[in-house]
Order: structure tokens, then C-alpha cells, then sequence
């Protein structure tokens, strides 16, 4: 039962999901595949067959979509896999973008 001159606050809350980044791998030519594959699958965490199948598309046409994920997650990642490479002496780029 409501009070006469009872004031009602609303709490309507609006809840958005995080936006989204697709991390790319692109192409060079001195970056070993079998380094990309390793990156693939410690960074990225994917399985054997699925690095093998993204280096070759990279490879093959210049670039990949290698995953989804939060800004700071995408960030992290494209960090992590860049200056791994550049650890080893290889100009290995990645890039993110928004989606």
C-alpha cells in the first residue's frame, strides 16, 4: 500500500557488455611460422590444428583475425606476442580493431 506523497525512486540500472576488438595477425617475411604457431598457442591458447590453420592464412593472404576479446584483453595480448617477437629479432605485427 503506497503512502499519499510518498516519493518512488527508480533504479532502472542499464548493464552494457564491454566492446569488442578483433585481434589481427599480419604477414611478414621473416617471422618463422613454426614462432607464429608457438605464439598461436601460448598466447592465443589455441590448439595445434587451429595455429597451424591461422599461420597458413596469414601466410596465404596477408592477415587474420586470430580472436575476440575485451579491450584489455586484446591489448594484452597483441603486447605480449609483439614483444615476444621482438625478443627473438623478428618484426612480427598484430594489430586490434573494434567491432
Amino acid at each position: 500500500m503506497a503512502v499519499q506523497g510518498e516519493t518512488r525512486e527508480r533504479t532502472g540500472i542499464e548493464i552494457r557488455e564491454p566492446k569488442r576488438y578483433r585481434v589481427i595477425m599480419h604477414n611478414d617475411d621473416f617471422t618463422p611460422m613454426d614462432f607464429v604457431v608457438e605464439l598461436l598457442r601460448e598466447i592465443f591458447h589455441k590448439d595445434e590444428i587451429e595455429a597451424v590453420h591461422l599461420m597458413m592464412k596469414v601466410h596465404e593472404s596477408g592477415l587474420a583475425a586470430v580472436g575476440v576479446y575485451p579491450r584489455d584483453i586484446a591489448a594484452t595480448k597483441v603486447h605480449n606476442a609483439t614483444a615476444r617477437a621482438r625478443e627473438e629479432g623478428y618484426p612480427f605485427r598484430m594489430t586490434m580493431e573494434a567491432i
